[in-house]
């Protein structure tokens, strides 16, 4: 299985590409590394999200679509929302988490979980809550 080094707001995690999100995570890693803001989300809980305007991530000239999605991360769970009703973003939930926008409920592809390094998601979300955006880095393990 893939992984990925993610790094933000001076913590490092390790978290696993999803098998059942094959072309958002094919599409994802052909981006690597990636480099981005982390801020904390607005309606959606607990989490922090890379908004990403009206960017379309695509598999070939194919844009990304529906994979594997879900309105619910656990804590861990990195989502992509390939927009649509919202705008196209990356959330990555660190407690209780129900995807929304301000037009309502949204579902993501969930393509990663964070396998290492969870006892330091909630610290992070506090910083990008109390502190601002964090620089976030993603990259092959």
């Amino acid at each position: 299985m893939t992984r990925i080094k993610i790094s933000a707001g001076g913590f490092d995690f390790i978290a696993e590409c999803h098998p059942d999100a094959p072309d958002t995570v094919a599409a994802f890693l052909s981006l690597l590394p990636y480099h981005q803001k982390l801020i904390h989300v607005r309606w959606s809980g607990e989490g922090a999200w890379v908004p990403l305007g009206d960017y379309q991530l695509k598999n070939g000239e194919q844009p990304i679509g529906f994979e594997n999605h879900t309105s619910h991360p656990s804590v861990g769970d990195v989502l992509f929302y390939p927009g649509g009703y919202s705008e196209t973003e990356i959330i990555m939930a660190y407690g209780a988490c129900s995807f929304s926008s301000k037009l309502g409920q949204l579902a993501g592809n969930h393509f990663l979980t964070i396998i290492e390094g969870r006892e330091n998601l909630r610290a992070l979300g506090m910083k990008t809550l109390w502190e601002g955006a964090q620089d976030i880095s993603f990259e092959l393990a």
